[in-house]
């Protein structure tokens, strides 16, 4: 009876294994499997946030009293609250004017970087660098650089004869706005510069070889055959690069705290301090939120650049 068992199971387990293995073999399947840790940790560490917050924005939370729902008073309140006001406008002048210049100066070190240089090797590493140093401590080595009392920069410009005082960098308004784009800018070109550089990496020299042949000049090289088939990459290095920059708040908080006057002040720094210091968490919410539509902008212009493979083919889009 044991052994009739036995010979009935074999088949059972022999076709469960063969199943198991079918299963293994489904590639769509096997994707699944690996991909549910990663869409665990997303669902915890952002999907639940993403919904709190959602639901915060339309809520009078405070912090240690639960909120009532309060529809879009948040949104209406913050939209006739002149410092949210002047966040957003700070923000997009942040992101526009640092992405702006980062993909130019980007582009240029990746084209430097591409050609044929003594200790290539060492250069790439060394433009890396203000990418790898954490945010803080960037931030506070320009906090020192744009100090009113001990600046560098006013200290040699002092030294040299072209001023007469010391430059208080963060305390007027417009002044504090560039000196911060400009911090952003050192921190983020590096990150731009090297994925520009492995996109040109991927570009065959025959199509320059053929350029040549035909009589192209560098500009019509750069133009005709670099730009068209690195657009793609573009796309998805400067939607970073926007997205980066539209959230940064690290360097913001270290630097000026968002002052002086909130003339630094970024949405992601104001709904900080909204929120937290200020123990408004529905209010603070709504601001975050209020970011989506710019951060959904920015993926939609990496999405139909991507879409555009005419690019690739240096045709017309």
């Amino acid at each position: 009876m044991t052994a009739g068992a036995a010979a009935a199971g074999g088949p059972v387990r022999s076709r469960g294994a063969r199943g198991f293995a079918r299963a293994l073999d489904n590639r769509n399947l096997l994707g699944l499997l690996f991909m549910l840790p990663a869409a665990a940790l997303l669902l915890v560490f952002l999907t639940y946030p993403l919904g709190l917050g959602i639901w915060l924005g339309f809520t009078d939370t405070k912090i240690g009293r639960a909120g009532h729902w309060v529809g879009l008073a948040n949104y209406l309140y913050l939209a006739g609250d002149a410092v949210a006001r002047l966040s957003v406008f700070n923000t997009i002048v942040y992101t526009v004017v640092a992405s702006t210049v980062k993909f130019a100066l980007g582009l240029w070190l990746a084209l430097l970087l591409n050609e044929k240089l003594p200790f290539k090797s060492l250069l790439r590493a060394i433009v890396l660098l203000p990418f790898i140093v954490p945010t803080a401590l960037s931030a506070i080595a320009f906090w020192w650089i744009y100090d009113a009392q001990f600046s560098v920069i006013s200290w040699m410009l002092v030294r040299l004869g072209w001023i007469h005082q010391y430059i208080d960098f963060l305390g007027d308004p417009w002044l504090a706005r560039m000196s911060t784009i400009i911090a952003n800018i050192w921190r983020g070109v590096p990150f731009v510069a090297i994925c520009l550089l492995a996109g040109l990496q991927t570009i065959s020299p025959s199509y320059y070889e053929a350029a040549s042949l035909d009589g192209a000049s560098s500009w019509q090289k750069f133009r005709y055959v670099t730009m068209p088939l690195l657009t793609p990459i573009i796309a998805v290095v400067m939607t970073f690069s926007v997205l980066f920059t539209f959230t940064d708040f690290q360097l913001i908080y270290v630097l000026t705290r968002g002052g002086p006057a909130n003339a630094t002040h970024l949405m992601a720094t104001l709904s900080f301090q909204r929120a937290i210091p200020g123990g408004a968490l529905g209010e603070g919410a709504a601001l975050a939120v209020a970011m989506i539509p710019f951060l959904l902008a920015a993926i939609l212009f990496s999405y139909f650049g991507l879409q555009r493979r005419a690019w690739q083919q240096g045709g017309d889009a």
